[in-house]
This record gives structure tokens, C-alpha cells and sequence, in this order.
């Protein structure tokens, strides 16, 4: 061992030195990319952060295919290029007031609006099936004209009646302590659930029916119906929809197109099925480009509603409908966030209730358009064409913003906030204006004239 000059052995100095795997977790890139995305997954207003931004990327994507995919069939049914998107425009300027409104709407007044929701819904899904009032498009008798080229489809609006007059039946049973009795667990939702199934089946409209079977089993989840109702319930509804299946050789020539990769799958005509098929196969990685599609020139159906997604995917490729599918993602998250950190109980069913309804009709349609689902002829939410399925989505929307607002902390978080033009600096020179962040403590040890 050698020694220094005073014949002492040399001291090692290990104190002051950090475990190298401490050093290295904290040089780990990766690591680090990973905490810093937990700690804004915690944050209060992440939920209220994707719904809003999510919801309105989505919408904005949404019109840009809307006047690129219908503008061939605008042309072909002689009318100017952007007519169909010049109607979507007016329905989501609608729509965001529509929006803005349920997001400032107290949690009180939504409940007010249940009942006279569903009240509305129901007269109008009835008066669809009065001759000379109702409309049948594409084989469906589920529209009502309002004049000119304008028509509304009241089955889209009893979604939304279902999810608020739910949410506050479960609510008030819940308050009452009546939701350990399975006869109030069931009764009166499932029967008024099973009249709007109904009215929408007598004019056809399954993939409608479909979707507010999933948010009648959403409500019922988490209400913690047990398993026993589940299995009844589902039962039920499972021999009702193959016996409507059978005596339909439309629904079973749908069933017969799952992942049929030639037009003409034996006794079925698959041609819509196999061109998105064909739409999404000749995308690519990056698509085509922006107006480039080869399908929508009339080979692809419905090339601007039900299987939009399919153009998506051949003008924008891959990394397009991947974009698509990562908000609705999002927005499923935060929506699921928003229904398990209330303590409000109607704001969890109805955060439930919205969030089932969006990412059903999302998973359905793109499913259908990739050949792992029959098409059931529903919208993409807030993407495909169409005012009926618009707004009320957007309400819907704006509802989940209201309940991401009231989350815990997000609120006291959005109090701290400070408009860009805000006041002027109490007991100093005027400053510059700025957002305070979350991070900015009220202090009491700072000077009086700072913030």
C-alpha cells in the first residue's frame, strides 16, 4: 500500500459521492421523459386539458376530411364542392355553443335539463314514424326534414336524453340508499332504455340501438349492478338483437362481410367493406396526400360519414388514423378520470355515461372500417359527417369539461389562473403580464407588490 509524504495512509474521500445508480437513473433519458410525463399525468387540470384539446383537434381534423372527402359526391349530385362542408361548418360553430354553454352550466341545471331532454326525445323518435313527417334515408326511417336540405335525426339526441336522465335517476337512488334492491336498480331505467331501443328499431337503425345498449350497460356498471342483472340484462338484449339479425337479410349480409377481402363474398355484396379495406391498404405510412384519395372518386360509399376513417387512412397513411385513434385514447382517459375522482355521484354516472357513449361509437366504426366489426352504420364522434350526430356530441363534450372543472384541485388550480390583460399590480409600478402558473405559491413572504 503506498503512503503519503507524512507516512499516513491516504484517506478516501467516499462521502461526498453519490451511488452511481442514483447518477445514472437521473442521466437516463428516458427516466426522466418518464417522470416528467407521471407527474402532468397527476396534475388537476390534465383531464380538463384533453377533453378540451382533444375533442376540438378532433373536430377540426374532422371538417378538414369532411371537404375532402364529399367533395367528389357534391360534384356528382350536382352541387358546389363545399356544400356538404359548409353545413358541417354551421353544425360545429353550433356546436360550440352548444359547447361552451354545458361547460358553463352549473351541475344543478344539467339535471333540470334531464327530464324535459328525454321528454323531447321520445316525441321526436315517435313522431319519425307519422307518415309525411318522417323521412326514410338509406333504408332507416329515423329522420325528420326541416326544410330544404336541412334534416335531423332525433335518435342521435336520445343518446344524450338517456345519459343526463340516467345519471340522475342513479343519482337520486343512490342518495336514497335504494341501489342494494335490484327491482330499483332496474326499474324504470331499463324499461325507458328499452322504449328508445324501440322507437329506433321501428325505423331500423340498429348501430343506433347498439350504442345506447352500451351506455345502458355503462350506467348499470357503474351503478354496481351485479352480475346476475348483467347476465339477465344482457341476455335480454342478446336474444332480441339475433332474432332482429335473422329476419333481416341486410344484418346478415353485414355479419357475412367481416373481413371478406373481395367484393363479392358469397351471397353477400361487400363492396363497401372491401374498399375501405382497399382505402387503408393504399395509404401507406403518410397517405397519399391531402385530397389525393383514389376511392372517394365513387368506389368507396359514404366515403364523407360512415367510413371517413377510411379516407383518413389512404390520404394521411398510417400515421393519420393512428393520430385519430391516440385522441379518442385521450379522450376516453380523461373522461374515465373525471368519473373516478368525483365524489358527486351524478357526475360519475354521467362522466361514465358520455365517456361509454364516444368510445363505443368510435370503436364500432372504426372496427367496421377495418373488417373486424359488420358495419352498423354509425358516425365517427365529432369527425364524420352530420349535425344530428354533432351536436349533441359536443354538449356531451362540453359536459365532461364542466365535470373536469369541479375536479378536485382543478378548480382552486383554474382560480389561481390570471387573465393575459389582467389587472395592474396592487402597491407597485406596473409589471409585466403574465399567466401564473400552477407552481406559483400565494406568498406571504414576498414583497407586497409581487404576485
Amino acid at each position: 500500500m503506498s503512503s503519503s509524504r507524512t507516512g499516513r495512509p491516504p484517506v478516501q474521500r467516499t462521502a461526498g459521492r453519490r451511488p452511481a445508480t442514483s447518477r445514472s437513473s437521473r442521466d437516463n433519458p428516458v427516466r426522466r421523459l418518464y417522470t416528467h410525463a407521471q407527474k402532468a399525468w397527476d396534475r388537476p387540470l390534465t383531464a380538463y386539458y384533453l377533453i378540451l384539446g382533444g375533442s376540438l383537434l378532433i373536430t377540426v381534423l374532422g371538417l378538414v376530411m369532411v371537404y375532402s372527402a364529399s367533395q367528389i359526391t357534391a360534384l356528382q349530385l350536382a352541387l358546389p364542392g363545399s356544400y356538404f362542408f359548409r353545413k358541417q361548418f354551421l353544425a360545429a360553430v353550433i356546436g360550440g355553443v352548444l359547447l361552451f354553454a354545458g361547460s358553463r352550466m352549473p351541475v344543478r341545471l344539467h339535471r333540470a335539463l334531464a327530464y324535459p331532454i328525454l321528454a323531447g326525445a321520445v316525441f321526436l323518435m315517435a313522431l319519425v314514424q307519422v307518415p309525411g313527417i318522417g323521412m326514410s334515408v338509406n333504408g332507416n326511417q329515423n329522420w325528420i326534414s326541416l326544410g330544404g336540405s336541412f334534416q335531423i335525426q332525433p335518435s342521435e339526441f336520445g343518446k344524450l336524453a338517456l345519459v343526463l336522465w340516467g345519471a340522475d335517476l342513479i343519482a337520486r337512488k343512490q342518495e336514497k340508499r335504494l341501489l342494494n334492491q335490484w327491482k330499483h336498480m332496474l326499474v324504470p331505467l331499463v324499461p325507458v332504455a328499452f322504449l328508445l331501443l324501440g322507437l329506433i328499431m321501428l325505423g331500423g337503425d340498429m348501430g343506433t340501438a347498439i350504442i345506447l345498449t352500451a351506455i345502458l350497460f355503462g350506467l348499470l356498471w357503474l351503478a354496481g349492478a351485479p352480475t346476475r342483472l348483467f347476465v339477465g340484462v344482457l341476455g335480454v338484449a342478446s336474444a332480441i338483437g339475433v332474432i332482429l339479425i335473422k329476419t333481416s337479410p341486410n344484418r346478415m349480409a353485414r355479419l357475412a362481410c367481416i373481413g371478406a377481402t373481395e367484393p363479392r363474398s358469397g351471397v353477400a355484396d361487400c363492396w363497401q367493406a372491401v374498399h375501405g379495406i382497399y382505402a387503408l391498404a393504399s395509404g401507406g405510412l403518410f397517405g397519399s396526400g391531402l385530397g389525393a384519395s383514389v376511392e372517394k372518386w365513387g368506389q368507396l360509399p359514404e366515403a364523407h360519414t360512415d367510413f371517413i376513417f377510411a379516407v383518413t387512412g389512404e390520404e394521411l397513411g398510417l400515421a393519420g388514423t393512428l393520430s385519430v385513434v391516440a385522441l379518442f385514447a385521450a379522450l376516453g382517459y380523461a373522461g374515465i378520470r373525471v368519473a373516478g375522482r368525483t365524489e358527486d355521484p351524478f357526475v360519475r354516472y354521467a362522466a361514465g355515461g358520455v365517456t361509454t357513449w364516444i368510445t363505443a361509437q368510435a370503436v364500432i366504426n372504426i372496427g367496421a372500417v377495418l373488417g373486424l366489426l359488420p358495419i352498423a352504420g354509425v358516425p365517427l364522434p365529432l369527425f364524420s359527417y352530420g349535425g344530428s350526430a354533432l351536436l349533441p356530441t359536443m354538449f356531451a363534450i362540453g359536459l365532461l369539461i364542466a365535470f373536469a372543472r369541479d375536479e378536485p384541485g382543478a378548480r382552486a388550480a383554474l382560480a389561481m389562473r390570471q387573465p393575459r390583460f389582467g389587472r395592474k399590480r396592487a402597491g407597485g409600478p406596473p409589471g409585466p403580464r403574465r399567466w401564473n402558473t400552477m407552481r406559483r405559491r400565494a406568498s406571504a413572504a414576498r414583497p407586497s407588490g409581487e404576485r
